[in-house]
């Protein structure tokens, strides 16, 4: 997946602000400020959505007037792609945060924007940042401003929209979801910022090393990496004489110093992760992982699921794995373990990391002490391995479906007894093809819920098959 990045400060603005001027790209403004993009053709990734013809494009390029909600992890570009907006169509641009404006923000801008258009015919984008945070009654309040264009509204959050924003906005909006840049985005990113003059203007080389790191802290976060990048070339910059550092205005020159990971994680003061999602030590760990839980070891698996996400291991990864296991070594055993891997994953695709990053904890230590049973595999095997041998007869006649036109003379369903007009509600009958009617495919095992299981599953076959029980 891919996306493009987000350049301002995360914290967003405090305030309504006309940021209709020119954004500050000088030589004291953050490395990711610097290179924001300007248009879309410099935006990094997101081709979903900057294709020829794709909904944001007409936005931008046909100067077009409707509302977008922009839903995306931190650092895809939310932020950059309202100003784009509003430098592309020449509207007025207004900034709130949803973090500390409140309804009478809301309806101040709104407000504004009403007299504007009475006044000049201008046409006003307000963003608001982080649009989950706002209440109900606060998104209320944008309602009539979309409704009759007083204003086009570009929201952005982090949070799943269908959950955080208000049926009638989303209604009125356009949904556009935005998807962390993948690792090789990411090293574009990065390149572009060591050879752009807004950048280091070539002053400054990764190492392979490096480069890695970042695109490993980053996590599909384009902000992440710059300002990771930033603070490591400018603690080398830091120590080279005065007359080695780059020109203020960043000129593209010869490298004067080369960034490695050491001076790297000093300046980030957070260990490089030995780690390779497409080699060894992803499977390496991942397997260990696995292992951990399915032997019951709590803390191992906590730790190797700690290194795979400081990693920047795909989340989802680690969640599927998790809801495999559920079943796979779990299975009937703590039937309720299924439950917990997925209401983990659940949790992750709703608010995400980090915090997403606790369900998974959760999940991962409910796996690692439930009781374990690999019944529910092998009992599939052992079915799929009959069905492939060709040990799959015609349907019982009883069985087939007697509810179409000409089925009773077919025979289908003549016979079949409902088991729920039985007090026992189970009665002897035959539920398999011929041949199949003593096929014991499910197991269980003598841990957990299987214990209990057992003995239900030889009562109800004894009862079915009409067999004593064994």
């Amino acid at each position: 997946m891919v996306s493009l990045f987000d350049a301002l400060d995360p914290a967003g603005a405090t305030s309504a602000v006309d940021a209709g001027g020119p954004v500050d790209r000088g030589p004291a403004a953050p490395l990711a400020a610097r290179l924001r993009p300007a248009s879309l053709d410099e935006v990094v990734g997101q081709r979903h959505l900057l294709g020829a013809g794709s909904p944001l494009r007409r936005l931008v390029e046909g100067g077009g007037r409707t509302s977008v909600i922009l839903w995306g992890p931190p650092g895809t570009g939310k932020t950059t792609l309202a100003h784009i907006v509003s430098r592309a169509t020449g509207q007025r641009f207004r900034e709130l945060s949803a973090v500390t404006a409140g309804v009478k923000d809301v309806r101040a801008v709104i407000d504004e924007a009403r007299a504007t258009r009475s006044v000049s015919g201008a046409r006003t984008v307000l963003f608001i940042d982080e649009v989950h945070r706002f209440t109900r009654t606060q998104q209320d309040a944008l309602l009539p401003a979309v409704e009759h264009g007083w204003v086009t509204l570009v929201a952005a959050t982090t949070e799943n929209p269908f959950f955080s924003v208000v049926s009638p906005l989303l209604s009125r909006s356009l949904l556009l979801t935005l998807e962390p840049l993948t690792d090789d985005d990411i090293r574009g990113v990065l390149e572009r910022a060591l050879r752009d003059p807004r950048g280091y203007g070539g002053r400054v080389e990764l190492s392979a090393a490096a480069r890695e790191h970042v695109v490993r802290l980053a996590g599909g976060d384009a902000r992440r990496a710059l300002t990771v990048l930033e603070a490591g070339a400018e603690a080398i910059l830091a120590d080279l004489p005065p007359a080695d550092l780059p020109p203020a205005e960043g000129d593209v020159g010869e490298p004067v110093a080369r960034l490695e990971v050491e001076p790297l994680e000093r300046a980030v003061n957070r260990a490089a992760v030995r780690y390779d999602r497409s080699g060894d030590q992803h499977y390496d760990v991942t397997s260990a992982f696995i292992k951990s839980m399915r032997g019951g070891d709590a803390d191992a698996a906590l730790h190797y699921l700690a290194r795979m996400l400081e990693a920047g291991e795909d989340p989802r990864f680690v969640a599927r794995r998790m809801i495999i296991l559920a079943s796979e070594d779990i299975g009937m055993a703590d039937p309720g373990a299924l439950s917990v891997a997925v209401a983990a994953a659940q949790a992750l695709d709703l608010v995400g990391l980090p915090e997403a990053r606790l369900a998974l904890a959760q999940a991962a230590i409910h796996l690692a002490l439930a009781p374990k049973s690999n019944a529910v595999i092998r009992a599939l095997d052992a079915a799929t391995a009959d069905v492939r041998a060709g040990r799959a007869g015609p349907v019982p006649p009883h069985l087939r479906d007697a509810h179409y036109p000409g089925a009773a003379r077919a025979g289908s369903g003549a016979g079949y007894r409902y088991p729920h007009d039985d007090p026992a509600g189970v009665v002897r009958q035959q539920y398999p093809p011929d041949g199949l009617t003593r096929a014991d495919y499910y197991q269980p095992g003598e841990h957990g819920f299987e214990r209990r299981a057992g003995q239900r599953l030889r009562d109800l076959r004894a009862a079915v098959r009409g067999t004593p029980e064994t």
